[in-house]
């Protein structure tokens, strides 16, 4: 009975934020252009919190928004003067602004603003700009001499002549121009120099050689808590020496750590408790020397407070920036605990040791004493650095694995990003074009909203957190491989048991049949769906999507004799279907390949996992991309999406002190990203 109920609240619960949304007039829609549509999402529950915790979170989001300039610096070296050139000339424009070449600069303005740079925030591809080189030089000799990122005297105002200005206008008329320069920000073509072809900013002057030998020399095999490598840092050569450039203050980005970690000390002073307080300080330390134990010290603080309501990341967090997944991006979020979500959470992680324990992974690989595995659904109060404007839907750190074995990890499933997702999505008649049959249709507008939900916290609860390296195994031991790798072994975990009986037995849903519209929405997305988001001739690159093209053409190949996933072309329309034939079997497939990946990242098996990704991850069928291709652009959807963040109003009384603090959701795209111009860009002032 008791059984029966929590699973009757965890179903109703996960389409009643939805419910709630359809019947509001609320306007999810923010903008679309390129392949973009900008959303807004909304904060409920902000008002239910105490007049403490709305200052936490708020003093948190000021932390955040702070950081937004080191992503745009650490994407591209000369992405913050792109932004700031771009951003006076759309500002100061006299002319036609409804002329082609002024449209074509506000898109290329809007796709730099969504990418943190000059590059595409998923293929990686250089924008290419729908104005011209003469016509871009002409605006640019325009503006006036303030609006430009150069220093230069008076006389040279007066004169309206700089050598400075003439130099940047030839660096910008090259890094945007010049289709081969600067080609792509994070390059992943097995066999090239990943360091030397990629255009981020991690690098330079160095190849990818000297990168590895490097680290290579720091490391110690014996070391059982070894610090993250490489994860704050630019490295450089100086004097023919290959060194660190570490993010610190008094080191690169030490305008933009200074306020952040003024914004920090602030929400220190209104933390809920005491560990809040103290990670906050140890943070503070790390921001301050840069030392990569005290940020190990810091994570496992932060790991293990698990009592407060609010809380956030903020840092340098993910690798997917780096070609060779070391040095981490800077991103935050701000979130406070959604409590009626967290239900179906806290069950799965409850029970975190029955599953690692019932993996059909090799026992050496399974970790006998599964600690400190905390799960919540969350509401994001503010999105910034790479989570901003596109964003994850659900999170799992820390990514060290010493830590996470030792200490434990948290993991959190965006709740209102996710509910935004799905209100956009209703009606796009997407699943009706691709899907099999009716049956398919049905079964994925039944049961994927919590099917969807589960495959995320299963994923970043008990995927990420699961298994163990063996002793001595360099955690960086997969290079460029490493992410995919690791994002299939997580999704691969969660399919597994979105089909156990396990959970139905701890009440999470009662339907045994939930697991399919995953299964079949997975499966179709990986062979066919996400090649939506590939230009024709293009291989896949990006991580999460090389996981599911692997995952999905694994199975297929590897159950094709058995015909357990078939291409089926339609005889009247000559449209080509996925159709799963057996999810019983599939799920062995699952359980097979989960397997072997376990097995190469806990032994750092580089070729095994190379040959993998290379094999089933990269390569795309023309034929089949032609025809999904041609099929998207008939629903006039956007294959991406992204946010814009609410903003928040401090209301003070008469002596000065916050008396409340509200939100608004009014404000759109372009005036949120030249406030964020104007108020957040400590690097460029």
């Amino acid at each position: 009975m008791k059984k029966t109920l929590i699973a009757a609240a965890v179903v109703a619960l996960a389409s009643t934020s939805i419910a709630m949304a359809q019947n509001s007039n609320f306007n999810y829609n923010v903008d679309r252009f390129a392949d973009i549509e900008v959303l807004r999402y909304q904060v409920p529950g902000f008002d239910d919190l105490t007049l403490q915790q709305k200052k936490y979170v708020y003093y948190l989001t000021e932390a955040a928004q702070q950081g937004r300039d080191i992503l745009f610096d650490q994407n591209g070296k000369y992405n913050l003067v792109i932004r700031q050139v771009l951003e006076a000339m759309y500002t100061n424009y006299k002319g036609d602004r409804s002329s082609a070449e002024f449209k074509g600069l506000e898109k290329y303005l809007k796709q730099v603003w969504f990418g943190n740079g000059i590059h595409h925030h998923y293929s990686q591809d250089k924008f290419v700009p729908e104005f011209s080189q003469e016509w871009f030089n002409a605006q640019y000799k325009a503006l006036p001499f303030e609006a430009l990122p150069i220093q230069t005297c008076d006389k040279c105002a007066k004169e309206r002549k700089c050598e400075q200005a003439d130099n940047l206008l030839e660096i910008l008329d090259k890094v945007i121009f010049d289709p081969t320069y600067m080609a792509k920000r994070v390059n992943q073509a097995d066999g090239e120099d990943l360091i030397v072809t990629s255009a981020n900013n991690l690098y330079e002057g160095v190849t990818q050689q000297e990168v590895e030998d490097f680290y290579n020399a720091m490391k110690d095999p014996n070391d059982e808590t070894p610090i993250s490598y490489g994860l704050n840092c630019k490295v450089v050569k100086e004097d023919g020496k290959v060194v660190e450039k570490q993010y610190k203050i008094g080191g690169l980005y030490s305008k933009a750590i200074i306020n952040i970690v003024y914004w920090l000390q602030k929400a220190a002073s209104v933390a809920e408790n005491s560990a809040q307080k103290a990670y906050i300080a140890k943070l503070i330390e790390y921001y301050t020397t840069g030392d990569l134990k005290a940020f190990d010290d810091y994570s496992i603080m932060w790991a293990e407070e698990t009592q407060g309501t609010v809380d956030f990341i903020n840092g340098f967090i993910e690798s997917y920036g780096d070609p060779l997944g070391m040095t981490a991006n800077w991103e935050s979020i701000v979130n406070f605990k959604n409590k009626d979500a967290s239900i179906r959470t806290t069950l799965i992680s409850d029970n975190a040791q029955w599953f690692e324990d019932h993996s059909p992974v090799d026992p050496r690989f399974k970790k006998q004493n599964v600690k400190g595995v905390s799960a919540k659904a969350i509401t994001a109060a503010i999105l910034a650095g790479d989570s901003y404007p596109s964003t994850p839907i659900g999170i799992n750190l820390p990514n060290s694995n010493w830590i996470r074995a030792a200490h434990g990890s948290k993991s959190v499933s965006i709740e209102n990003i996710t509910d935004a997702y799905d209100e956009v999505a209703s009606g796009t008649g997407f699943n009706e074009e691709f899907a099999y049959s009716d049956v398919e249709v049905q079964l994925m507008k039944k049961n994927l909203t919590i099917a969807d939900k589960l495959h995320t916290d299963l994923h970043e609860c008990l995927g990420h957190a699961s298994g163990q390296l063996l002793p001595g195994v360099d955690p960086d031991a997969l290079k460029a491989y490493g992410s995919t790798l690791e994002e299939a072994r997580a999704d691969l975990f969660a399919l597994y048991y979105l089909a156990d009986p396990k959970l139905i037995e701890l009440g999470i849903f009662t339907d045994p049949d939930t697991y399919k519209a995953e299964y079949y929405k997975y499966i179709m997305n990986g062979l066919m769906t996400q090649l939506t988001r590939i230009e024709p001739g293009k291989d896949i690159e990006e991580a999460h999507m090389r996981n599911r093209k692997l995952i999905s053409e694994w199975c297929y190949q590897k159950g094709k004799k058995a015909k357990v996933i078939e291409y089926v072309k339609d005889k009247k329309t000559g449209k080509t279907y996925i159709k799963v034939n057996n999810y019983e079997k599939l799920r062995g497939l699952f359980a097979e390949l989960l397997a072997e990946i376990q097995r190469i990242k806990s032994e750092g098996d580089f070729e095994a996992g190379r040959k993998l990704v290379e094999t089933y991850g990269v390569k795309v069928d023309p034929k089949i991309h032609a025809e999904v291709l041609k099929r998207y652009e008939s629903l006039n959807i956007a294959p991406y999406k992204g946010f814009v963040n609410p903003v928040y109003h401090v209301i003070k009384d008469a002596s000065g002190d916050i008396k409340d603090i509200t939100i608004s959701y009014d404000e759109n795209y372009i005036d949120q990203m030249l406030r964020y111009g104007r108020d957040y860009s400590p690097l460029t002032k």
